[in-house]
């Protein structure tokens, strides 16, 4: 079962370099392992930008993807578009404390920006179809100027060397950036947003194997297996001097 992800989201999903190997870690990781498990095959990670994560299974490089994909009714409706090409699993990471949407600007222009209108004609950098490219044409003003990145430490460098003005992130990941990149913040402003938990995606049409993935999925909800991860995930990333928030 070959996942493609995009490992610059912990707890979720990251690199593990402490044994001297690049290990994939994250609780979206034990969730494919867990799956593949089921299944009865092997799982084979592939690494790759987010974006490059939805191009992954309509062309066929990759059977699942798991990488934070938010379960929300604008995702649902792009991703079961044709040019999509991609089937949504069962919503799983439902019950974790969720701390928030907002952008992440430069040291001490935090203040600046407390509502959407703040924005206006600014660059905003966001990973292209993730959440927060959706939440910044959705919600901030028609003359932002959004620019794709391809993972959030690119997006941070971007920010820093005055490429874009700010970063739409989740703030939990952006607490994350924040430990290693002194000189960004976030913003006072939050953008207006209820998660529904998380998907997996596979090709469209592929009706058995996302059946299959709920079965197990729903099995991973009923057991609180999820959170477990996630927990053991959280503790992981902190021993190896990432913060994450709770």
């Amino acid at each position: 079962l070959v996942l493609a992800t995009s490992p610059d989201f912990a707890p979720l999903e990251f690199e593990d370099l402490s044994s001297g190997e690049k290990k994939y870690v994250g609780s979206d990781i034990e969730l494919a392992k867990y799956i593949a498990e089921k299944l009865g095959v092997e799982l084979q990670v592939s690494a790759m930008d987010f974006s490059a994560v939805q191009a992954a299974i309509p062309s066929g490089q990759a059977d699942i993807a798991i990488a934070g994909f938010a379960k929300a009714a604008e995702r649902e409706k792009r991703a079961r578009a044709r040019e999509k090409s991609m089937e949504l699993s069962h919503a799983f990471n439902i019950d974790g404390e969720q701390t928030g949407q907002s952008v992440l600007v430069t040291k001490g222009k935090g203040g600046e920006y407390t509502k959407a209108e703040d924005f206006a004609g600014k660059k905003i950098g966001a990973q292209n179809g993730s959440l927060q490219y959706n939440l910044v044409t959705g919600q901030l003003p028609e003359d932002v100027e959004i620019v794709p990145v391809g993972s959030l430490n690119d997006g941070v460098l971007m920010l820093e060397t005055g490429n874009i003005d700010a970063m739409a992130s989740d703030v939990s990941n952006a607490e994350l950036l924040m430990e290693s990149h002194t000189q960004i913040e976030l913003t006072d402003f939050m953008f207006e947003y209820e998660s529904e938990g998380n998907v997996a995606a596979v090709k469209k049409g592929e009706t058995e194997l996302i059946e299959a993935i709920n079965e197990i999925i729903d099995e991973v909800n009923e057991k609180g297996l999820y959170q477990q991860w996630k927990d053991e995930a959280t503790e992981l990333a902190k021993s190896l001097g990432i913060e994450v928030a709770e």
